[in-house]
């Protein structure tokens, strides 16, 4: 499932095609994926112009001139595909909605397995919406910070990476990051979350940051079905330190074999057995 680079990755690519653009056609092809489809979708697309392309936590934001929002997820099979408008080309059979700008670029959600969502939502009310209402910080803005990590943290007997896939814990996390930022910090991803404050939380807050902001400058990792608007993969896949590297070398401690594979809460988690602790 595209996490919060991914889908930042997808915003940066859709802004320039959307912003301050008008939206001529909207063409839906099937009443629901996750869920039903808003009624009268494409009628109340059409003829607005676009004010910004946001994201919180990992869905996308659109924002509208009448004051109301296209709230989006890519689910996990799920993307934004942008072009110019070809009359020519035919639609394959996940395209389900397709979005055409009055300067002739059409934005494509491609979903295959139909995990995503798309509602539309008035601005003012987008604080308090069912998926957003619950959301922990954004894990990129200076408001989450090693007191706000401890603070949540406290009281938590759940192994600190059961903590961090709360997105009431903090927005956007998912299992590769989570992975990924453990080993930078030196955390078990045993360890109870609890346990993780004063110098650790340090640690972990600025492992965080860090590794979200070079899957970015990455474009993000493709495992599977994940594109970037313009159909590029993402490359982060290639520097993974832990994830997906079970029996190889650490390559801190440069001992064979120490990254380890376990399963918590029914995800593969990798760590190195002795770097972390």
């Amino acid at each position: 499932m595209p996490e919060l680079p991914e889908v930042e990755t997808v915003c940066r690519g859709l802004r320039p095609a959307l912003v301050g653009k008008r939206i001529a056609r909207v063409r839906v092809m099937r009443p629901d994926l996750r869920w039903p489809l808003p009624a009268g979708l494409g009628q109340a697309l059409t003829g607005r112009r676009v004010e910004a392309v946001d994201r919180r936590a990992k869905y996308i934001l659109v924002r509208l001139d009448d004051a109301n929002l296209m709230l989006a997820h890519l689910g996990m099979t799920g993307s934004m595909r942008v072009r110019p408008v070809d009359p020519t080309r035919a639609l394959l059979p996940h395209d389900h909605v397709i979005l055409e700008t009055e300067d002739g670029i059409s934005v494509t959600f491609h979903d295959p397995r139909r995990f995503g969502m798309i509602d539309l939502v008035p601005a003012a009310e987008m604080a308090r919406h069912k998926l957003l209402a619950e959301l922990g910080p954004e894990p990129l803005e200076d408001a989450f910070n090693a007191a706000a990590l401890s603070a949540a943290l406290a009281g938590k007997r759940t192994p600190i990476k059961a903590a961090l896939l709360d997105q009431t814990v903090v927005a956007g996390l998912g299992n590769i990051y989570v992975c990924e930022a453990l080993y930078r910090a030196g955390i078990g991803p045993r360890r109870l979350a609890q346990s993780v404050g004063g110098a650790r939380a340090e640690r972990l807050v600025t492992a965080i940051k860090s590794v979200l902001q070079a899957a970015i400058e990455s474009g993000g990792s493709t495992l599977r079905d994940y594109v970037q608007a313009d159909g590029e993969l993402g490359y982060f896949q290639h520097r993974f330190e832990v994830y997906d590297r079970e029996g190889q070398a650490c390559l801190r401690c440069g001992n064979a074999h120490e990254i380890r594979r376990i399963v918590q809460s029914g995800r593969s988690t990798f760590y190195c057995g002795r770097c972390q602790r």
